[in-house]
């Protein structure tokens, strides 16, 4: 009876002891191998490949309202909408068509953000420069103030339908299609959006191929596995829409450079359930951790994507007066005369954030009073349970790119400045042409209704871009030793927590090394009265 009693203790000592070592950091924490059941893949909006099945799409191209020499994009407009009855309103009611939306900021109230107000640390605002920028809006016509959103015909149909591969909208043109589309091909052969019609603005912000978000770029037009598990032709070939789903045409998924409330979004959970994997252990990661997190080990790992992006170092010409373009082995631009100076990476290692769903934005009329300045603030931290009224989950921990830059701002107002960035014409203060960057902050700040005081520099920003792309074969996501080590992990830098593995206690480290050896010695002990009575036993 001694002998079972004391192995009982042994074993509770021997458990105990493990246990603390993981805490004090002596051990790196394992998956369990031990398989639990899966639950049922939860289909909403998604099913796999094999039983996914495109519907069915009308042939265009025999319809008689299409089969006309159309000379106007409007005229194409009102043709779709002569079948496609209602469709213009929903539309008419979306962020794609009026670049903003009502949000509540914190300690601002309601504000409409969107690309209409909304800053950012690349080509900074829309503003003042809307018929170039508008190349990326699903109307016709917007090139300044006077744009009618109302008005059903300047709505752009073929930019997200066109399936034929020959629609593109012309440079500075205000939204409307270049001069060299045949309108009437174009409109008999539109179905539902592919992936080339979401690229033409989602991989080409910024200007350039990968400039903004470093996980949405052309390469996931034909993307390999290793680039992307959903998208890899010979894997799953997933759409943009088959995640970003849509109901009135108002698709799921919400950029946090634009927005800020945790609604409307586009999750792995709603293909994935919250318990994805056999092991126990990982699906309780979900808790704080997101899937991105280890899914998503590197990102820009095809093309470049832009990190920094001084302004300040922008209007040097060459001997002649012109603008210059210096460029990288790889194409990318160094250097542009009108926007300045640029860094690149690939397959660049995201940095890490804790992040509930809640973003804030650096708006105009914000006085300046941190530096970097936060352009999109990520509201989370540890000990953020989901329990405010800000976000209804817990903060996770999220990967994310940073984008840094360095802006014009107003040294007496402490505000950051819109300036007049494009026009056709010199002379017209735009400093893409003229190079004057106090006639550009005058002209875009006068254009806005907003003062300038005439005293302007530059000043450093932080930009933040979760990221949700370019999710790698499970082989290549990060393992437990990623992040629960000592020396170099990926979770470094968020240091309000304890991590068994990489954090460690003097006192609890000599405490759980003393309960080990106690169990070591146990062991010893107890073996060695085994040992006795079995040969006492056997005299």
């Amino acid at each position: 009876m001694c002998i079972i009693f004391y192995t009982l203790i042994m074993r509770k000592l021997i458990l105990l002891s493990v246990i603390l070592s993981l805490f004090s950091g002596t051990l790196v924490a394992q998956e369990e191998t031990e398989p639990t059941e899966l639950p049922k893949i939860k289909v909403n909006n998604y099913t796999w490949k094999t039983d996914r099945v495109n519907s069915a799409q009308a042939d265009h191209s025999q319809f008689d309202v299409l089969k006309q020499e159309f000379t106007s994009a409007h005229d194409v407009t009102e043709a779709c909408i002569y079948c496609h009855t209602k469709r213009d309103e929903e539309i008419m009611a979306t962020s794609h068509w009026n670049w903003e939306r009502t949000e509540m900021l914190a300690g601002k109230g309601e504000v409409p953000v969107g690309k209409k107000n909304i800053l950012n640390n690349f080509c900074i605002g829309v503003a003042g420069s809307e018929a170039t920028c508008t190349r990326c809006h699903i109307g016709y016509g917007w090139k300044d103030k006077s744009f009618d959103f109302n008005e059903p015909r300047n709505i752009d149909c073929l930019v997200c339908h066109d399936n034929s591969g020959t629609y593109e909208k012309g440079k500075g043109m205000a939204g409307y299609p270049d001069p060299s589309v045949n309108l009437s091909y174009v409109a008999q052969n539109v179905g539902q959006p592919q992936r080339e019609n979401c690229g033409v603005c989602h991989f080409w912000g910024g200007g350039g191929n990968n400039v903004k978000h470093g996980d949405m770029e052309i390469a996931l037009l034909e993307p390999s596995k290793k680039l992307d598990v959903h998208m890899a032709i010979e894997g799953e070939d997933m759409s943009c829409v088959d995640c970003h789903v849509t109901e009135k045409h108002q698709m799921a998924g919400k950029l946090y450079a634009l927005s800020s409330e945790n609604k409307n979004r586009a999750t792995c959970e709603q293909c994935h359930t919250e318990a994805p994997h056999k092991s126990k252990l990982i699906n309780d990661h979900n808790m704080r951790v997101a899937c991105q997190t280890c899914h998503i080990p590197t990102y820009a790992k095809a093309n470049s994507t832009k990190m920094v992006w001084d302004w300040s170092t922008a209007g040097v010409l060459d001997d002649d007066g012109k603008p210059m373009h210096e460029s990288d082995a790889d194409g990318n631009h160094n250097y542009l005369s009108i926007k300045g100076t640029f860094v690149w990476d690939n397959n660049v290692t995201p940095e890490y954030l804790w992040f509930n769903g809640v973003a804030n934005h650096q708006l105009i009329t914000d006085i300046i009073d941190t530096i970097p300045v936060q352009m999109n603030s990520l509201d989370g931290s540890y000990n953020d349970k989901g329990k405010n009224q800000k976000s209804i989950n817990p903060s996770k921990i999220w990967p994310v790119k940073v984008h840094r830059g360095k802006q014009i701002y107003d040294t007496e107002y402490k505000t950051l400045i819109q300036p007049k960035l494009w026009s056709p014409n010199a002379g017209d203060s735009a400093y893409w042409v003229d190079f004057d960057w106090n006639e550009a902050s005058a002209a875009g700040m006068n254009y806005l209704g907003l003062p300038y005081s005439g005293n302007y520099d530059f000043v450093e920003t932080e930009m933040y871009w979760p990221l949700n792309h370019m999710v790698a074969p499970k082989e290549e996501a990060l393992s437990c030793k990623d992040c629960h080590t000592r020396d170099n992990g990926r979770l470094a830098s968020l240091n309000d927590f304890y991590l068994p593995g990489r954090d460690k206690n003097k006192y609890l480290d000599i405490f759980g090394i003393a309960m080990v050896v106690m169990a070591a010695f146990g062991v010893a002990v107890h073996g060695a009265i085994r040992v006795f009575v079995s040969k006492k036993n056997n005299v």
